[in-house]
């Protein structure tokens, strides 16, 4: 601890709400990795595959079992009988295409899923939304958990369709200029900047992590304050990372079976305590309402520690600056008889 003076009663009440947080931090992360957003390349190999499945097949039959992912009035079996045209992305939003200029907008939210089923499947899960059935087999739409977020829209014409676009660019076609224009549009953090589908379309938690890591820029650095090589930085680490994605999940001719935000080969996102690639500090994490943020002190921040919403208001002047210091905290957490919860909180500083 910086104040080496301080009683022993002070050190016991810092120790334990340090431990607590940990646990606690633990617990959120174990929590959300059930709640995983598909982001820019996983929509993508979603319509490839919804196109190549049952694009320009028609729908025999749909079974409704939540009749509340319908979000508009018109009924649902109108869809029954015309022949899915093209299916398209519309920001973090699928598109179906139908006959007679009708659309079906569909949002996955959080733990909305796809998924192809043989022709006699049925919804019958608590998972299970509906069912759309065609002559070769089911697509299915399920959602994980209480909160019941995915929703369809169904809309008549362009003109229509056009109010679910957020105007957000779209990373892999806007141009260097363009994209500094758009973040500079508003005084946000980097993080938010490229999350907000206002500005970015397509880039949630997961991939604006890997992005900002790969770019050497910290999260909450204010989009008024970059300079223009480190713009240029930032440009060239979207195109690169959402490029190496959207080819590394392409669809290849099996239906995604596993959409997540947390996979096998990222640097930073959902690695909270594991060794950074590059550097080998500790991945960390700050968590918050809807989501977290996970970043390299090292490669990002020159070894600082950012301050979270919560304990770091507790800790106050006790709680670590650099990763150093968050290091020789987390060995004095093992000391005081936690040894489990030491690294599971390394990364929510």
């Amino acid at each position: 601890m910086r104040d080496l003076g301080c009683s022993w009663r002070k050190r016991v009440v810092v120790l334990i709400i340090r431990n607590v947080y940990y646990a606690y931090n633990a617990e959120c992360a174990q929590r959300r990795r059930n709640e995983l957003l598909p982001e820019l390349p996983d929509v993508l190999c979603y319509v490839d595959a919804l196109n190549d499945t049952v694009g320009g097949h028609e729908i025999k039959r749909v079974s409704l079992r939540s009749p509340f992912v319908v979000r508009t009035p018109e009924p649902l079996d109108q869809v029954v009988g015309r022949t899915v045209g093209p299916f398209r992305r519309l920001g973090k939003r699928t598109v179906w295409s139908l006959e007679d200029d009708m659309f079906l907008v569909v949002h996955l939210m959080v733990t909305g899923r796809y998924h192809w089923k043989g022709i006699d499947a049925k919804p019958t899960r608590k998972t299970d939304l509906l069912a759309f059935h065609f002559g070769h087999g089911t697509l299915l739409m399920t959602e994980a958990g209480a909160r019941k977020r995915a929703s369809l829209h169904i809309v008549h014409g362009e003109a229509a369709l056009a109010a679910f676009d957020l105007s957000g660019l779209e990373p892999m076609d806007c141009t260097e200029d363009s994209f500094r224009s758009r973040l500079t549009s508003e005084n946000h953090t980097l993080k938010r900047a490229l999350t907000d589908p206002r500005m970015m379309s397509g880039i949630g938690n997961a991939y604006s992590d890997e992005i900002l890591h790969a770019a050497r820029l910290s999260p909450f650095r204010l989009t008024s304050k970059l300079n223009d090589e480190e713009w240029a930085r930032l440009f060239r680490s979207m195109r690169s990372v959402l490029a190496a994605w959207i080819d590394r999940l392409a669809y290849r001719g099996a239906f995604p079976r596993r959409v997540t935000a947390y996979r096998t080969g990222m640097t930073v996102h959902g690695r909270n305590g594991e060794p950074c690639p590059d550097c080998q500090t500790k991945v960390q994490r700050i968590a918050y309402a809807d989501g977290e943020m996970n970043y390299c002190p090292r490669c990002q921040l020159d070894g600082a520690v950012l301050r979270d919403r919560a304990f770091s208001r507790l800790l106050n002047k006790d709680w670590p600056k650099t990763i150093e210091e968050l290091e020789a905290h987390a060995v004095l957490s093992r000391m005081g008889g936690d040894s489990g919860q030491g690294d599971a909180g390394q990364g929510d500083a």
